[in-house]
């Protein structure tokens, strides 16, 4: 085995066991308990280890299942059967599903889920909410309903997992208190007979709310107005305030020990390195070779964004390297500001591990439309963390999500180079060339049959290994922007 492949054996695929127990050393001695909190049986509470310790109260049937605890900086997510509307009898009884106008907790994200993830929604799903504090209803807004293609490999046990549930993209509709909700069943040629399922079993319509980020212990310190004009800031990220943080539980002391080696432990930011700098580091490794890499770009963590790493699995997934990167969007929209980023990727992430039951976010990295790059799954951000985001190809690949849809809006370039950045250094870790070509064995889709060798672009689209519309026409129009951008940065 070559030197590198040692170094990356031993300092890229460390076990979470050894993390977690060199991370409890530097913890202080006492660490604040989570609390319980008693739990509906539609409720996700605020960790699903707290769930684990609750005891289940009735709920009247059809009501929201709402967490009735004071506002958690986890967030909480209300989860809502859908009931049988007025529907073409020709489709039976099951066409059409939803809820009328209701008020609800605050939330800010909302998707729709059902019991068997191997079945598909063939349909159109479409909300409508009412901003917070307000009387002003939006119009409806279609949810992307094909999402199944995001998902942890088939005959995985994340994949296996009986926690795991069909579900819709997320939307992303800001702080709302009402909401609306319609699925109608769409059958090619309107041919089913009366009575015949049309629509996926135990429809549920999931309300997130990402809270606020910051620990129980301190949430209820003030924080200080931000300076300068209200516009959204430069590309240099909004992390959760540090000062309001609080003492690391030994969950996100782990997530945060698996960087040790680029950030302090607890760092909310990775900072971004020169290219000589990082250049020196891979020749370290690999000594009498050019050092193709781009400079290590300035990363968000974890922690910066206010994971809250009770939620996700406790270990962490490795792979053996990173030989492509497969360019995704999170179809949530654009209706968002750089400023509410972290709120964004705290919703997904509930959504991802509460409402669809996977072992953690689905991305290993995302990117917002500031060109801010933020750390996905947990495992630390120069490894080769297994995630789940493209169907049949999450083995030797990394995913990059944009946090928007673009099948019809440009993506800002600010985004396209925060992906040839990132590409350029986490490529170069693994001597992979953006502008070159690789071969992955499919793990089964829709594309590519399980065991078959495939050739692929080191840097792709989710549709050049799933038929997908993702990550949308016109972000897919930008990946050979994307590789020549990420190949220049590289130095070739």
């Amino acid at each position: 085995m070559s030197k590198i492949g040692r170094m990356r054996s031993s300092r890229f695929l460390a076990s979470s066991i050894g993390v977690a127990c060199a991370a409890v050393l530097a913890l202080p001695a006492a660490l604040p308990a989570a609390a319980a909190t008693p739990a509906a049986p539609a409720l996700d509470t605020t960790s699903t280890s707290e769930q684990s310790a609750t005891s289940a109260q009735a709920a009247p049937a059809g009501a929201p299942a709402v967490d009735g605890a004071a506002a958690s900086p986890s967030g909480h997510t209300q989860s809502l059967p859908l009931v049988p509307r007025a529907t073409d009898r020709g489709l039976g009884p099951t066409a059409e599903q939803g809820l009328g106008r209701r008020d609800v907790r605050s939330f800010s994200l909302v998707g729709v889920v059902w019991d068997d993830p191997d079945t598909e929604l063939y349909g159109r799903v479409q909300v409508r909410t009412r901003a917070r504090g307000t009387t002003h209803w939006s119009g409806w807004q279609d949810v992307e309903t094909h999402n199944h293609e995001h998902a942890a490999d088939p005959d995985t046990a994340e994949r296996a997992s009986s926690r795991v549930r069909g579900s819709t993209a997320p939307l992303w509709v800001g702080e709302s208190d009402g909401v609306e909700v319609r699925v109608r069943a769409e059958v090619s040629g309107r041919t089913a007979a009366p009575g015949v399922q049309v629509l996926p079993d135990g429809l549920r319509l999931e309300l997130v709310d990402p809270g606020t980020g910051v620990p129980d212990a301190v949430s209820t310190q003030a924080t200080a107005p931000a300076a300068g004009p209200v516009a959204d800031p430069p590309p240099v990220g909004t992390p959760v305030d540090a000062s309001r943080l609080g003492a690391l539980t030994v969950e996100s002391a782990a997530a945060s020990a698996v960087n040790a080696d680029l950030a302090p432990l607890g760092a909310t930011v990775i900072p971004a390195l020169s290219r000589t700098a990082t250049e020196a580091g891979l020749a370290d490794l690999e000594p009498g070779m050019k050092p193709y890499i781009g400079p290590r770009p300035r990363i968000v963590t974890r922690r910066g964004w206010g994971a809250d790493e009770k939620l996700r699995e406790p270990d962490f997934l490795y792979t053996k390297k990173v030989q492509a990167a497969f360019v995704h969007h999170t179809a949530s929209g654009n209706n968002y500001s750089c400023a509410e980023a972290a709120s964004v990727i705290r919703s997904i992430y509930r959504y991802h591990v509460v409402s669809s039951g996977w072992r953690d976010i689905g991305y290993n990295f995302l990117v917002d439309k500031c060109g801010n790059i933020y750390e996905g799954r947990a495992g630390g951000v120069a490894k080769a963390v297994m995630g789940a985001h493209t169907l049949g190809f999450n083995t030797n690949s990394m995913g990059i999500a944009v946090i928007g849809s673009f099948g019809t809006t440009k993506p800002p370039a600010a985004a396209v180079t925060g992906i040839a950045k990132l590409t350029a250094w986490k490529l170069g870790l693994y001597r992979a060339n953006p502008q070159g070509k690789t071969d992955l064995i499919s793990g089964g889709g829709n594309l590519y049959a399980k065991g078959k060798k495939v050739r692929l672009n080191v840097i792709s689209g989710h549709r050049d290994g799933f038929a997908t519309e993702c990550p949308g026409g016109r972000l897919y129009g930008k990946l050979g922007t994307t590789r020549s951008e990420a190949a220049r940065y590289q130095g070739r």
